[in-house]
């Protein structure tokens, strides 16, 4: 390995297993000093046990590196406080933090429970929130460091997993936001958007055209979180396999106007002239359909 991360402390939540655990031992081979947060829950976010961390920090001391293991609730802002201050305490500093921890409640809309809404936001967004909020604080004094978001594709939405989808879309709006408001002191944010196979890939309700491992995700956020990337910050980007692609920004596309307040009639009459963007998750739905009832995953 190339030193790429050569002593810089790192943090990864969701580090005890399949991203998490890969981003991890790929950023220690790196030279990265790891910080590996954990709960060890099940996909549901029930049963934690630290086990899943000490496991990974083992691993990277018996390759010659250095971490420690955390097991707190992200989603909580002591557990965030805590995650964060492993790395100061331990290295006196912290030089990136990894979001990968998160769950799954899989329910359609009209049956989704408030519980099934509330877990998942609880663990992806607030989980995102509270180590960032805690590794902003550190890295402004520094005057340095690097914030990786993981959201997912299904940010543009979700048959199935609208818990989910509003989560990772609303970790791409708090990366963005971390982007313009710690550009400043020269910290940056960006996120990644995997395809892996991972516990939650399995539950994807299509199969997917593209699919990689969690260890294709790990040379992406190794390059992140090292001084190659200082110049690049809001960002999204999608890794599948030897595939790497960035997302769009979002703009407007087309407008009209007229004097003074709009009335109904007149947004119909006219509306032709900005119309509607095309949303290709509407295309799949029939595919859908038709693989629900042969008990099959749909192509995407």
């Amino acid at each position: 390995m190339s030193g790429f991360l050569q002593d810089k402390a790192i943090v990864v939540t969701g580090g005890g297993s399949g991203i998490g655990r890969a981003i991890a031992l790929g950023c220690a081979a790196e030279g990265a000093r790891i910080v590996v947060a954990d709960l060890g829950v099940s996909l549901s976010g029930e049963d934690p046990t630290s086990e899943v961390a000490d496991a990974v920090v083992k691993e990277i001391e018996a390759l010659g590196g250095e971490a420690v293991a955390v097991a707190e609730d992200v989603a909580t802002m002591t557990g965030g406080q805590r995650i964060v201050g492993a790395a100061v305490e331990a290295w006196g500093r912290i030089d990136g933090a990894v979001c990968v921890a998160g769950i799954l409640r899989e329910r359609m809309l009209f049956k989704m429970s408030e519980d099934e809404w509330d877990a998942v936001i609880r663990v992806h967004l607030k989980g995102h929130f509270t180590v960032f909020r805690h590794a902003a604080e550190v890295m402004r004094e520094q005057k340095s460091g690097s914030l990786v978001g993981i959201t997912s594709g299904a940010f543009t939405g979700s048959v199935a997993q609208a818990n989910y989808a509003s989560a990772k879309g609303g970790i791409v709006s708090l990366v963005r936001s971390a982007a313009v408001g710690m550009y400043r002191y020269g910290v940056r944010a960006n996120a990644i958007a995997p395809i892996a196979r991972t516990r939650m890939s399995a539950n994807v309700p299509m199969e997917l055209a593209e699919m990689g491992d969690p260890e294709d995700i790990a040379p992406m956020a190794a390059y992140l979180l090292s001084d190659a990337s200082k110049d690049v910050t809001g960002q999204v980007y999608t890794v599948v396999g030897g595939k790497i692609a960035v997302w769009n920004q979002p703009v407007e596309v087309r407008s009209m106007k007229t004097e003074g307040r709009w009335t109904p009639e007149q947004i119909a009459e006219r509306f032709a002239e900005v119309g509607v963007e095309k949303m290709g998750l509407i295309d799949q739905l029939e595919s859908i359909r038709q693989a629900a009832t042969s008990g099959e995953k749909p192509n995407a």
